[in-house]
C-alpha cells in the first residue's frame, strides 16, 4: 500500500507533483531532465532518477517501457487525487462557466475536454478526467522489439483507437517473427 503523502519526503512530493501535473498535460513520461527543469528543485537529473525509482518501487510511479520515463500509476494518482489536492466548491460564477462549456453541444471528447479545461483553470490543478473503458473490436495486432528479451504489443481497434503494452518475448525471437505473430494473431483474432 502507499504510504500517506505525509510520509514522503518534500523532495519526493515535489519530483511526483511534476511527474503528476507533467502525465495529465500531455499525456507522455516524463523523464529527469525534463523534471529537473519543470521542478524548480536544484537537482541533477541522476538524483531526480532515484527518487523516482523510490517512488516507482512505492508503487506510484510506472516506466511504461525500459528507456522512457514515468508515469503516474492509478495507485500514484489516488494518492494525489486524495493527499495532495486541495479541494473547494466553485463560487457560483465557476459553476455557471463550467456548466455553459459542458452543455454546449457537440462531441462527447469536446464536452470532456472543454469541462477538464473550465475545471484545471478554475483550481489551478492539473485536470483528467477518466472515462470506463469500453469494450472494443479489435483490428489488428502488432510487435516491435523493444530489447531482445521486450517487445510492444500494439493493438488497433476498428474505432482507430491504439492500446501499447510491454511484453516478454521468447529468446532468439527475430524481427521476422514479430511480424509473422502479429499477421497470425490479426487474421485469427481481428474483428473479435
Amino acid at each position: 500500500m502507499a504510504p500517506p503523502v505525509t510520509e514522503l519526503s518534500d523532495r519526493a512530493r515535489e519530483i511526483f507533483r511534476t511527474v503528476v501535473d507533467g502525465y495529465v498535460a500531455n499525456g507522455m513520461p516524463m523523464g529527469s531532465k525534463t523534471i529537473a527543469a519543470a521542478s524548480g528543485l536544484n537537482l541533477s537529473p541522476a538524483s531526480i532518477r532515484g527518487v523516482m525509482q523510490e517512488l516507482e518501487e512505492l508503487g506510484l510511479l510506472a516506466s511504461p517501457h525500459t528507456s522512457a520515463g514515468r508515469i503516474p500509476t492509478e495507485r500514484g494518482l489516488r494518492l494525489f487525487v486524495d493527499g495532495m489536492m486541495q479541494v473547494l466548491e466553485p463560487s457560483i460564477e465557476e459553476r455557471v462557466a463550467i456548466e455553459s462549456r459542458a452543455g454546449a453541444g457537440g462531441p462527447v471528447e469536446e464536452a470532456l475536454a472543454a469541462t477538464t479545461a473550465a475545471l484545471s483553470g478554475l483550481s489551478a490543478c492539473a485536470g483528467l478526467v477518466m472515462v470506463p473503458k469500453r469494450e472494443l473490436t479489435l483490428r489488428s495486432i502488432g510487435f516491435v522489439a523493444l530489447s531482445p528479451t521486450q517487445g510492444m504489443a500494439v493493438l488497433v481497434a476498428e474505432d482507430g483507437s491504439v492500446e501499447n503494452r510491454v511484453v516478454q518475448l521468447p529468446a532468439g525471437m527475430n524481427a521476422s517473427a514479430l511480424v509473422e505473430a502479429g499477421n497470425y494473431m490479426s487474421a485469427t483474432l481481428g474483428g473479435l
